[in-house]
């Protein structure tokens, strides 16, 4: 992707590009943004041509922003930028105005983007409640490091939509968003969709005298899943419990394992290939003691 902007940046006159989209090895995308010599477009270069599409200072924002830091469900939307200057549109970009300091950008894959701080400052502005909730627990689990904190843009910006809901998401001890349901939901449609067999969800086990309960759980093939939504176990008394609740299923020879939102979302395929080779190899007994092969699905 490049833009007229940068063309003339290295010499090329207005005559020179109009002779290179002419002969095909630029290619128009919006108005000053072209696709050098190919037509092979994925939503990361769409994203880096709406941005350039509004010169040096515009940066992906908003919805696209939440895309591309993985805050927000990829989907076809009209791609969000901010930049300085008048309101006037090009094609289909959704432009919002404004100028950003330093702190409030970055670059994500060379895209110009605002910073994941920023980028919740601004969805917040956009989503519904429970959307920013979740946007909000995905930036826990993948444990971002901001250089600007949520709380010092909420000062700098005080009065701007949706900041009390965030406010109140940056007081939380613990953070929120994804709930039990919604993972066991999403962790049971990967299983369907990979036609994997179906665990025991929130199973009880009866070990040392004490009932031990798994989020999923195949008990012939002695496998246990957790499913960590990121807040849920980050007490430190549940992470005690599930340290000892690991080790003595792992006493008892069962196959544990841990899976989070970001890993259902993200790396679905890889996912089901780790969780079908953690429970082909295993042999169940017919209950003589002799060993017999899984059964076919």
């Amino acid at each position: 992707m490049v833009g007229r902007w940068q063309l003339g940046g290295i010499g090329l006159t207005p005559r020179m590009m109009r002779t290179r989209v002419a002969h095909g090895a630029l290619i128009r995308l919006h108005r000053g943004v072209y696709a050098v010599g190919h037509r092979a477009l994925t939503v990361e270069s769409r994203w880096m041509a709406a941005a350039l599409a509004y010169g040096p200072d515009a940066v992906l924002s908003h919805r696209s922003a939440g895309q591309l830091w993985g805050l927000y469900p990829r989907s076809e939307i009209v791609p969000e930028v901010t930049a300085p200057g008048s309101k006037l549109s090009k094609g289909r970009i959704v432009v919002h105005r404004a100028s950003l300091p330093a702190d409030e950008v970055g670059r994500m894959w060379g895209i110009p983007v605002t910073s994941v701080a920023r980028t919740m400052l601004d969805l917040a502005g956009v989503l519904r409640k429970r959307e920013l909730e979740r946007a909000w627990n995905q930036m826990e689990v993948r444990e971002f490091r901001l250089r600007l904190s949520i709380p010092d843009l909420i000062e700098r910006y005080p009065g701007r939509k949706g900041t009390p809901l965030l406010t109140r998401l940056a007081a939380y001890n613990v953070p929120v968003g994804i709930t039990r349901n919604d993972l066991e939901e999403a962790f049971l449609a990967l299983i369907d969709r990979f036609g994997l067999p179906r665990p025991r969800m929130n199973a009880h086990l009866a070990m040392r005298d004490r009932f031990y309960e798994v989020d999923c759980l195949w008990e012939d093939r002695k496998v246990a899943i957790e499913l960590d939504g990121g807040g849920v176990h980050r007490t430190k008394k549940a992470f005690e419990k599930d340290r000892e609740r690991d080790r003595v299923l792992a006493a008892h020879r069962y196959t544990t394992a841990r899976i989070t939102w970001a890993h259902i979302h993200d790396t679905p395929t890889e996912v089901a290939e780790d969780l079908r080779a953690i429970l082909t190899p295993y042999p169940l007994s017919d209950g003589s003691g002799a060993l017999r092969p899984l059964p076919s699905r």
